[in-house]
């Protein structure tokens, strides 16, 4: 069984540190294979944010695949913003800006899904889109094989149709075609399990709301995802949210996810 632990959004700058102390203590429970960051990991892109957002990802005892996020290039300094676009992220968390992680039992592939040029929205282009879809043609039947991007590859509330990532479509379907089982996501805050529409071959979107981020959505707490697999038993994909009363993170739902192999 393998266990991969996301975190998104974090906005360290705003992170609340009993949250901080319940994911600590959740990955420890846990002991998952690998946590994935899927962006968005300081409010400002600051060098003190991710000095401190990877501080607290090491507390988390397992290998680590990280993403930036909109939030993660400069926004008022146009120098830093077009010229130096990652160089604070890179410095915290490495230049690869589509790592790769691979186990017996895991693919995941990162797709950096942020551009200088735009303010919030992501893309992702036809360049990525076969790279990501040559690479997935490559896994074993053993692997549950994850996608993991920044912005949605869909949403479930037309409110958020707004945010979906440019090319999603394109995506979707290469993807899911080329063996895609999970898209991974997080962007707006907001926690959910859903297959994709109108494929071929089933796939699923998974995203995540602010890990440990006081800037909650109305009504959504701070929460994690955490994706179980295994050959034999299958592929749950569960909720973790974190509570007040408890001062941890607790799990509220668990969904069940059927990869199609040959």
């Amino acid at each position: 069984m393998s266990v991969l632990l996301q975190v998104s959004d974090p906005h360290f700058g705003t992170e609340r540190a009993p949250v901080v102390e319940a994911l600590v203590a959740l990955a420890a429970q846990l002991r998952p294979d690998l946590v994935v960051l899927s962006g968005d990991i300081t409010q400002r892109a600051r060098t003190e944010q991710f000095s401190a957002a990877r501080k607290a990802m090491d507390r988390l005892g397992a290998p680590l695949l990280a993403l930036p996020g909109n939030h993660d290039i400069a926004l008022f300094n146009p120098w830093g913003r077009f010229v130096r676009t990652y160089a604070r992220y890179s410095a915290a968390f490495g230049a690869d800006l589509a790592p790769v992680f691979a186990s017996n039992d895991l693919l995941v592939i990162g797709v950096n899904t942020t551009r200088a040029r735009r303010h919030k929205d992501g893309e992702v282009s036809s360049e990525q889109i076969d790279a990501v879809a040559q690479q997935l043609r490559q896994a074993t039947p053993e692997q549950l094989r994850v996608v993991v991007v920044h912005q949605p590859i869909d949403v479930m509330r037309a409110e958020d149709l707004p945010n979906r990532l440019h090319n999603h479509a394109a995506a979707q379907h290469a993807w899911a075609a080329a063996g895609a089982d999970i898209v991974m996501g997080g962007h707006i805050h907001l926690p959910y399990v859903m297959p994709l529409p109108g494929l071929a071959r089933p796939a699923w979107a998974v995203q995540a709301g602010t890990s440990v981020s006081s800037r909650v959505r109305s009504g959504v707490p701070n929460s994690v995802n955490v994706v179980r697999w295994s050959p034999t038993a299958g592929c749950v994909a569960e909720q973790w949210d974190f509570s007040a009363a408890t001062s941890a993170f607790e799990r509220v739902a668990s969904t069940p996810i059927a990869p199609q192999r040959p």
